[in-house]
């Protein structure tokens, strides 16, 4: 695997790949990869497919109280892993790379990105719609792959490919969870071994009322069970709702496609996870 941080290198790089009739595939991330990242890295590879990782921990997508400072880098161990995970290309832009001096252009979403996440951080999917659109257009990629546990980012990056006419396929990889249900994320690393144990009632929490949404049950009272459960094991809950699975508005209708989404903090450590209900 080749590791590039200039973007002349990069595009020498793609360049070459499409010159020998390979199509080009995308893998967005911030580092501190896990075994979610390389489920990413194996759903791109295909036959005649170059796969190309971006790692940039991005500034303008994190609020002032977040943990941009603390935000896990490991990027020797994070080369090691792509590497071994049969990844391509790695390009490693800076921070001057992605937003040089007069840098003034914003990239924004409605409607899918106003809830949620949206809501409990302003400005958050403002930064993730900028630096993805940069970084679609620095790589070019026929295919853009991206976990479904960030389900309303995956949603906001659809929209506006839709909107500004990006030929890219946007593919979303189901969520890779450890054994005991929890989601992979790289921001678990954050929990003591305690919290460690309490933070699986976030998937199980979810999974009951999933099942009781399916059945028929209230969805009102489903959402409000699961409420004070994750509260009595030592969640502080930013949101539990049920959405459409495309426009994410909330009390979509039964024959539509449904996602059931959560956002809660085990101590200083924001967790979030959805379940379809199909």
């Amino acid at each position: 695997m080749d590791t590039v941080r200039d973007l002349n290198a990069l595009r020498e790089s793609v360049a070459a790949f499409r010159a020998a009739g390979q199509r080009v595939a995308l893998v967005p991330t911030m580092g501190a990869l896990h075994a979610g990242h390389v489920a990413l890295i194996e759903a791109a590879k295909r036959p005649g497919t170059k796969v190309v990782a971006s790692i940039f921990v991005n500034p303008t997508q994190f609020g002032p109280n977040e943990d941009l400072s603390r935000y896990p880098r490991r990027e020797m161990a994070d080369i090691r892993m792509l590497n071994e995970a049969g990844c391509d290309l790695l390009w490693l832009p800076s921070v001057e790379t992605m937003y040089p001096d007069g840098f003034a252009t914003t990239v924004h979403v409605t409607g899918v990105s106003d809830g949620f996440d949206g809501a409990s951080r302003p400005g958050h999917f403002d930064g993730v719609a900028t630096v993805v659109s940069k970084l679609f257009n620095q790589v070019e990629p026929d295919a853009a792959y991206f976990g479904e546990k960030d389900y309303q980012q995956l949603a906001v990056i659809r929209r506006f490919v839709a909107d500004l006419d990006f030929a890219i396929d946007i593919v979303g990889v189901p969520t890779q969870r450890d054994d005991d249900g929890l989601a992979m994320s790289s921001r678990n690393i954050y929990l003591d071994d305690e919290q460690r144990r309490q933070a699986i009632a976030l998937p199980r929490a979810l999974g009951v009322a999933a099942r009781a949404i399916v059945k028929g049950e209230d969805v009102g009272s489903v959402l409000e069970d699961a409420h004070a459960t994750l509260v009595g094991a030592g969640f502080t809950i930013d949101y539990v709702a049920l959405a459409d699975a495309e426009t994410l508005t909330e009390n979509p209708a039964p024959d539509r496609p449904r996602r059931l989404l959560a956002a809660a903090r085990m101590g200083s450590t924001r967790l979030i996870d959805n379940i379809a209900i199909e």
